[in-house]
């Protein structure tokens, strides 16, 4: 048998597939050993494994696929259908180098119910001798429609004798997540390896309910290799009772390390600060408004955690103009009447200088000095900041990234407050917390987290809720349009802005590129300048020096700029009270929590306020859902939800970053409605079975533990 398509794979898999030369894991835990324990793989093999969290031979054993392939039987080639994946043979009719667009090699495969062409685009000599006319082919790919009729494209194939027939796989075929320089094949060759040496002992079931006739070692065999009479939708949907234990395991193990995290925090020392009642309410008095109930009661929660000796970690959730960096000041001045000093650190330019300015206008009165550290500071101002900080001069520092840079030193830091943390890498939190000595940290968060999510993702931190907005405030009105009536609307600017208030203009593009977006707003703005003669208008995008956009910023807020002209960096830390209309330009292209942090731009002040969603000629069926969502509630826990529904957990979480837990088995989306239970089964185990938990999280979380929070 020659087989030119998969020869190369073929020499992977004999080499993954030979005895392992160490024979002591025949009788210990394969949680123990090395990847390069296994036969061909070395120290190159081993650390792209570990790309893919793969470490030891059981992290191999639970790597499970994410889909199957049937290549149990063949298809009569008659019987095809577009876009089915099949396994089909018959003989060579003829095969050409076709000469278009692109150079191909066209093999027509006939059987006795049909034919179909097999093209290939990258192609050699000998593949082409190989497949010559009358020679008996059998392959596996998808079918596609093409200009000749049914194709496909790059199959895997063998060509054979009728004497020797290649055997029929006799399992489903797995799919695995892999990464760059691991194919398929290798990758099954090295858990088919796996498998022939391992045996139970090696691998101790850890899940309350056993199942009394298979070992786990023979259950996870069946989900590596299903049968194939095995149900294959259940399995695709996670639904096979072997899946079911799984999922409720590795959930189990997460909470477990998350509630762990909250033990070992709460076994910790943070300086108890004192509970400035004076300053605070000198502070209160000095506002123009007051506070709401909300804030009243998630103040009492901080300053009640402030006084413990252990350290704080709280996450404040509160809707756009909610009031949140309220009560992050009251939390402030806990730290400073103590004599200690807090970092605020924001993910943007604009939301950094707008804390800044804030904190300036409130603390300065009460003698209370605010340093600043951007990126992007010349370096004589740095130095000076930098030096104010380290001797503690500045008891308040607000900042970007730069705080967490090696070269500041704070004097005696006792609070973090971090605003939009999921802008944040995991590894980021942590180096700025690790300025001080066990810091006290609030984690505030603008965008909406269903509760169900936020219990299971944020297990270890205490949990606030701001869920009132302050009086006066109107729901902004939210409408969305056709670009077709875009005239319209920019006349609608133009009466608001005659009438004294003021308004944004975001633009927005496919591509997240700073240099692309900015060249989006220059065009809008040149082109409203024009319709718009009468109207002062701004512009602000990433590419402006943080000088000129503060300028514009100051000028905006003083209603000297009627129209501001931006990209998407005003979705957070803006707040103009006289702003009024807010239109987004290709709302489709921008998710719903982002739409929804737009949206908060306006509506800040007792103006009746409106939000007009200007869409383009195709709208997805996704696109459609979110503007109608944006349509039908101004609720950002409402809307949090149908988030949820669209995008799933990793998305309404923020970016999936660096050092954050991946699941291999359970799908928060699919599986959130298990979580409660697992939450309080896991507040047993880890108080009554502690070898139990600490086995569980070895094996589930194992090397990214230390990463699950900051």
């Amino acid at each position: 048998m020659v087989d030119y398509g998969q020869r190369n794979h073929r020499k992977a898999v004999d080499s993954a597939l030979a005895t392992p030369t160490k024979s002591a894991i025949t009788s210990s835990s394969l949680q123990k050993h090395p990847l390069t324990t296994l036969k061909g793989v070395g120290a190159q093999l081993s650390a792209r494994l570990e790309k893919l969290g793969l470490f030891t031979l059981q992290d191999l054993l639970f790597h499970l696929p994410y889909r199957y392939v049937d290549r149990t039987k063949i298809t009569p080639i008659g019987s095809l259908l577009p876009y089915q994946a099949a396994v089909v043979e018959g003989n060579v009719s003829g095969a050409n180098v076709v000469f278009g667009k692109r150079r191909s090699l066209v093999c027509r495969l006939k059987d006795g119910s049909g034919s179909i062409n097999l093209r290939f685009y990258h192609f050699n000599a000998s593949q082409k001798q190989a497949l010559s006319n009358g020679e008996k082919v059998r392959c596996y790919g998808e079918v596609r429609p093409g200009v000749s009729g049914l194709e496909m494209y790059h199959p895997e194939y063998q060509v054979y004798s009728d004497a020797s027939p290649p055997p029929l796989e006799q399992t489903l075929t797995p799919a695995y997540h892999t990464t760059d320089g691991i194919s398929q094949p290798r990758l099954r060759g090295l858990i088919e390896q796996l498998f022939q040496f391992a045996n139970s002992t090696m691998l101790p079931d850890l899940s309350p309910h056993k199942d009394s006739k298979h070992s786990l070692l023979e259950r996870l065999h069946y989900l590596h290799f299903p049968p194939q009479d095995a149900l294959l939708e259940a399995l695709i949907d996670g639904e096979h009772p072997y899946q079911q234990q799984l999922i409720t395991e590795e959930l189990t193990a997460y909470q477990l390390s998350l509630l762990r995290l909250r033990e070992q925090r709460l076994n910790q020392h943070a300086p108890a600060l004192v509970d400035a009642s004076e300053l605070i309410s000198a502070f209160t008095q000095s506002l123009a408004f007051e506070l709401t109930s909300a804030q009243q009661r998630v103040c009492d929660n901080i300053r009640s955690d402030l006084k413990k000796n252990t350290p704080m970690m709280r996450l404040l959730q509160g809707d756009v103009g909610s009031g949140k960096t309220v009560v992050a000041a009251i939390a402030a001045l806990c730290a400073t009447a103590s004599g200690k000093q807090v970092a605020l650190m924001a993910p943007t330019d604009i939301l950094a200088e707008q804390h800044r300015s804030n904190f300036s206008a409130w603390f300065s009165p009460l003698n209370i000095r605010v340093a600043w550290l951007s990126g992007k500071q010349k370096v004589k101002e740095r130095r000076e900041q930098s030096s104010a900080i380290a001797n503690g001069d500045a008891q308040l520092v607000v900042g970007t990234h730069a705080l967490f840079q090696n070269d500041v030193s704070f004097h005696d830091l006792a609070l973090v407050i971090i605003d939009e943390q999921h802008r944040f890498g995991v590894h980021q939190r942590l180096l700025l917390r690790d300025k001080g000595h066990t810091p006290h940290q609030l984690i505030m968060t603008a965008t909406p987290i269903p509760r169900t999510l936020a219990m299971s993702a944020y297990a270890d931190l205490d949990y606030s809720v701001i869920d009132e907005l302050p009086k006066g405030r109107l729901p902004v009105e939210t409408v969305v349009i056709s670009q077709k009536r875009r005239e319209d609307i920019i006349n609608r600017i133009r009466h608001a802005c005659l009438d004294g208030r003021q308004a944004y203009w975001v633009c927005t593009l496919i591509e997240q590129s700073e240099n692309l977006s900015a060249e989006a707003a220059e065009d809008a703005v040149t082109k409203l300048m024009e319709q718009l003669p009468d109207i002062k208008i701004g512009l602000v995008h990433g590419r402006l020096k943080p000088k000129d956009k503060e300028a514009i910023m100051v000028e905006f807020k003083a209603g000297n700029i009627q129209l501001l002209v931006a990209t998407t960096v005003i979705e957070v830390g803006v707040d103009v009270p006289n702003a009024s209309v807010m239109v987004i330009e290709n709302p489709e292209r921008l998710g719903l929590a982002q739409l929804h942090q737009l949206r908060g731009r306006v509506g800040r002040g007792t103006i009746a306020s409106h939000c007009v969603l200007l869409y383009g000629d195709a709208l997805s069926r996704h696109g459609k859902s979110r503007l109608q969502a944006m349509r039908s509630t101004s609720d950002g826990f409402k809307i949090a939800e149908i988030d949820l529904e669209l995008r799933g957990p990793g998305e309404v979480l923020g970016t999936r970053q660096t050092g954050d837990i991946a699941f291999k088995v359970a799908d928060l989306q699919r599986d959130l409605t298990l979580m409660p239970a697992i939450h309080e089964h896991a507040k047993i185990i880890l108080s009554q079975q502690p070898l139990l938990a600490e086995q569980l999280i070895a094996r589930w979380i194992g090397h990214s533990e230390q990463f699950a929070q900051a």
